[in-house]
């Protein structure tokens, strides 16, 4: 309408316009897709596309004029005219002086970043349904369905790899999930993309088996921790070894806890209780909620999940999101939240419940997560970064609870292993791992954020 306007002040079909917007500003939520120009995928096809419409449209406008008399003007006085003729051969160069332009850009520009994938987006199903058929996925990987990464697909379809950025920061979370003869592929083409992009591309929760695989892509590799995992064929709570952690679920049980592990969707009718029982543990403790490598609440999230809760005389106290795995070889524990209603002890009787869940459900093992900077060596040929983690491991309790929570997941009897991350170049490090942490704290202001009043149960 408004371009209408410059076309010789056509006030009849800037008026149609007009109508035909207000017409379709009721069915504004039937076109949710989001799209911007520079954004766009230019292919070749499109290029053609566009070249023979403008052609097929230059065409018609010389056999609409082709009785006009050009031979006694210049180009420049043909152009200046104001005649029907002289239109359509400026609307005919215009457009062929942009389609060139746009070509040129296009060609020249880097690689598109892929667009952050919600629930929203119709990639997210195809996400879910690569989740539910993964070969050798972790659990970790149901970080996925958080709502904030952006993802690389295989050629088939069948595999991707997550990640984030912040700033000049690539950061993948994880090996590829889905089909493993197809990680190579993605590896490769998140760091040539990443490169495309002049950005640092980094490759964060590795394990052992990614080992190989960071090698031939010649990245240099740090380590950032020990993940813990109990394998529930060999737990029990007899003996004495086990004496405070059964005294403890035995208290909480005798004192009214009840444990109950509910289907994917089922928590939805109790989240308004979720929720409340999230935010007073988040009035505990310092920072808001987590993102990238860690849930945060989100009813949309939580429902993805089956969900276990604690009741106490009736009421939810307690609960916590479970990620599965489509192999069943393990399964782990997500967001972990309790009100000031619950037992002293609730963290080691949910902790045993789902232990023993998860052993009748057929699993092998379950994740109990990672303990940061855990065995790092402080040896004088040490890597400097190894080095200066376990400084902080050993004396940096005021800035986070590093020994507490391996000494915790060590009363389980866990089998620790290392996480890494990988970098194609070692000094690149350190800006990836400050990038991690702003990625799942939600930037500086999450960072900052501190606890609204204290807590007599501590965070483990």
């Amino acid at each position: 309408a408004v371009l209408a306007m410059f076309k010789g002040l056509n006030w009849e079909e800037t008026a149609m316009l007009l109508v035909c917007l207000f017409l379709m500003m009721p069915f504004h939520d039937a076109f949710p897709r989001k799209a911007a120009l520079t954004k766009m995928e230019i292919t070749p096809g499109w290029l053609l596309s566009a070249a023979a419409a403008i052609v097929g449209a230059s065409v018609l406008g010389w056999w609409s004029f082709n009785h006009t008399e050009f031979a006694d003007k210049s180009w420049i006085k043909i152009l200046q005219d104001h005649d029907e003729a002289a239109r359509a051969i400026r609307s005919s160069v215009a457009a062929a002086i942009v389609l060139l332009a746009v070509g040129v850009w296009r060609l020249i520009a880097t690689a598109a970043t892929p667009p952050v994938v919600d629930d929203t987006d119709p990639e997210f199903d195809r996400v879910r349904a690569i989740l539910a058929k993964a070969e050798g996925a972790e659990p970790s990987a149901n970080l996925a369905l958080l709502g904030d990464k952006r993802f690389l697909f295989s050629a088939s379809g069948e595999t991707f790899l997550m990640f984030g950025v912040r700033g000049r920061s690539w950061i993948a979370l994880g090996p590829p999930v889905g089909k493993r003869e197809e990680r190579m592929e993605l590896f490769w083409r998140f760091r040539e993309l990443a490169d495309a992009h002049a950005a640092r591309a980094g490759f964060y929760g590795l394990g052992p088996d990614d080992l190989p695989d960071t090698v031939d892509l010649g990245l240099a590799i740090q380590k950032t921790g020990e993940s813990a995992a109990v394998p529930l064929e060999a737990f029990s709570l007899v003996g004495r070894r086990r004496e405070v952690l059964r005294r403890n679920w035995r208290k909480a049980g005798e004192g009214g806890a009840a444990f109950e592990v509910l289907p994917v969707g089922a928590a939805v009718a109790l989240m308004d209780e979720l929720k409340a029982i999230s935010d007073s543990w988040l009035s505990h403790h310092a920072g808001g909620e987590k993102s990238f490598s860690m849930g945060g609440f989100d009813p949309r999230y939580v429902a993805e999940f089956p969900v276990a809760i604690v009741r106490s005389e009736g009421k939810i106290v307690a609960f916590a999101t479970l990620w599965t795995t489509a192999s069943k070889t393990s399964f782990s524990m997500d967001l972990m939240r309790y009100s000031d209603e619950a037992p002293k002890n609730v963290m080691d009787y949910l902790f045993v419940e789902l232990l023993q869940w998860g052993k009748e459900q057929g699993f092998t093992a379950f994740e109990f997560g990672v303990a940061p900077l855990a065995g790092l060596q402080d040896r004088p040929l040490a890597p400097i970064m190894s080095r200066v983690g376990r400084l902080l491991y050993e004396r940096g309790e005021e800035i986070y609870n590093f020994q507490g929570v391996r000494r915790y997941k060590d009363k389980y009897d866990p089998v620790w292993q290392p996480r890494y991350i990988a970098a194609p170049r070692k000094w690149a490090i350190p800006f990836l791992l400050a990038d991690v942490g702003l990625l799942s704290s939600g930037g500086m202001s999450g960072l900052a954020k501190r606890p609204k009043k204290s807590s007599e149960k501590g965070a483990t």
